[in-house]
């Protein structure tokens, strides 16, 4: 969220790209003045690139989370940014929307103007400078792979603009668990079959140790031939059926017996604190335990 300062920063430079800032000074004022903004649909993820011997291959799994509610249990993850390029997102649901549908575009409109293929590099470029823009206020964590002449590329794009060029990739909330299983599993030498394999654990791993991360796998076989969007591919964590039917009518619950028992009441005291609601607010919670409290016996009553 921007602080006041950013607010007037980016008003100032005149910013208007595809993010508006209209409102910024607003909701930086709500936000002192105590306003709580309503959470974001995130993509609490697990998303994953690898290079094999004939092209890349991308997963992700297909839960969408606000806050502790999973709002969505299939939403896609796996952006086209050019017939050759695809795209994992993970961090705010409507930043790595809105980030895959302005960079692919601007590639349209590349390719164009150039008549060839866009490369890879040009579409990492294009996605790293935006992200470099907004100082990480942009929450579009990205792993991106591609074919072109140049041979398959797997790309890490951090939301604050640095990028990273690896073999395989991992990012989102499930991270440490798919890299455990990549960095076990990866070779130069996989197969589409072996490769595909590698993709469905690393996901599975991040969506049974991470509760951002769950519902189906999602893969895109990327080759110099064209790509594959396989879509639920595997589901991952099925919901269970219940063994039996649980339904109990009213009134049958078994009664063994009944007791009823009288309760004399022999004493009665009021226990009033000896300071006001305003007095305790201001002492500390050692303070207040240590005043004894005050028995207070109400007179008997008079004979007539």
């Amino acid at each position: 969220m921007l602080s006041y300062i950013d607010a007037q920063d980016f008003e100032d430079r005149g910013m208007r790209h595809a993010f508006n800032f209209t409102n910024t000074r607003r909701n930086a004022q709500m936000l002192a003045s105590g306003f709580k903004p309503p959470l974001a649909v995130r993509t609490g993820t697990s998303i994953v690139g690898i290079v094999y011997q004939n092209g890349v291959i991308l997963g992700a799994d297909t839960r969408a989370t606000e806050g502790p509610i999973v709002s969505d249990k299939n939403c896609s993850k796996i952006h086209r940014l050019q017939d050759h390029i695809f795209c994992c997102g993970a961090g705010t649901a409507a930043d790595t929307e809105q980030m895959t549908l302005m960079t692919s575009a601007e590639l349209d409109l590349h390719g164009l103007n150039t008549d060839r293929q866009v490369p890879v590099v040009c579409a990492s470029m294009m996605l790293r400078r935006t992200l470099f823009r907004y100082q990480g206020h942009i929450s579009a964590a990205l792993v991106m792979g591609g074919v072109d002449k140049y041979g398959p590329h797997v790309n890490c794009i951090h939301p604050y603009g640095s990028i990273d060029k690896l073999p395989y990739a991992a990012m989102g909330s499930g991270t440490l668990a798919a890299m455990a299983v990549l960095e076990r599993g990866w070779s130069p030498s996989l197969d589409l079959d072996q490769g595909k394999q590698l993709v469905r654990e690393a996901i599975s791993a991040g969506v049974f140790n991470d509760l951002g991360s769950g519902s189906n796998i999602d893969l895109c076989v990327i080759t110099p031939n064209g790509a594959q969007h396989l879509r639920t591919e595997t589901i991952a964590s099925e919901r269970g059926e219940r063994l039996g039917k649980y339904a109990i009518l009213p009134n049958t619950t078994l009664v063994k017996s009944i007791s009823v028992q009288d309760i004399d009441i022999t004493d009665e005291r009021v226990y009033r604190p000896s300071v006001s609601v305003s007095q305790a607010a201001s002492l500390s919670t050692s303070e207040f335990q240590s005043e004894p409290p005050t028995d207070t016996e109400q007179p008997p009553p008079d004979n007539p």
